[in-house]
């Protein structure tokens, strides 16, 4: 029998998932990930592969935990619009937060590693289609609750919203401040999800 893993599986891909989000794919070296793992090369490839493989399954756990983030967000708010106008809202806190500036780790990746790595670019197309279906399941639920017009087409309400909403996570990382960001992500949810008349101005 091989001898018992002697660290935390979901320690070490979480650090390497940091480092890969903070470097990129290509500026990270195996010292890197030796470094922010604790583990030896041996070690690190035995239990995961080469870096390649590694990276790739850092990003399907991060797409996996933005999904499970995104259905309960969508599912359990009340009121459906309020969700919706939630993927609106800016996503930097404070201009100067380097953290909150590091965008979305799929769409950075994708920019990097698309057109040299198909995986990449089949996962990306992927999981932008998962997400598409969930915001439209949660808009039409809003056309249930009379939020939005019953003609309204969930799908491509779905696709606007989360081309607006990776526009502003974009913006984000070019430097725009917190308040230009706000007014931005506010203009897109008056135009893209208008309050119903029988709650406008209540």
């Amino acid at each position: 029998m091989g001898r018992p893993r002697a660290f935390d599986e979901n320690t070490v891909l979480s650090a390497v998932r940091e480092q890969f989000w903070d470097a990129g794919y290509a500026a990270t070296s195996l010292d890197d990930l030796m470094r922010v793992s604790g583990l030896g090369k041996g070690s690190l490839y035995a239990a995961f592969g080469d870096k390649r493989r590694l990276f790739l399954r850092t990003l399907r756990d991060y797409t996996d935990d933005m999904h499970a983030q995104l259905r309960a967000t969508l599912t359990e708010t009340p009121r459906a619009l309020d969700a919706l106008r939630a993927l609106l809202d800016p996503p930097v806190g404070e201009s100067d937060d380097p953290d909150a500036r590091r965008g979305c780790l799929l769409a950075n990746s994708t920019c990097e590693r698309g057109t040299a790595d198909p995986d990449v670019l089949a996962h990306a197309h992927r999981t932008y289609e998962t997400t598409t279906e969930l915001i439209a399941d949660c808009v039409a639920r809003a056309r249930r609750e009379g939020d939005l017009p019953a003609d309204t087409d969930a799908t491509e309400l779905a696709r606007a919203l989360l081309a607006a909403q990776q526009g502003l996570v974009f913006m984000s990382r070019t430097g725009v401040d917190a308040a230009a960001l706000t007014a931005t992500a506010r203009s897109l949810a008056a135009q893209l999800l208008p309050e119903p008349a029988e709650h406008a101005g209540t």
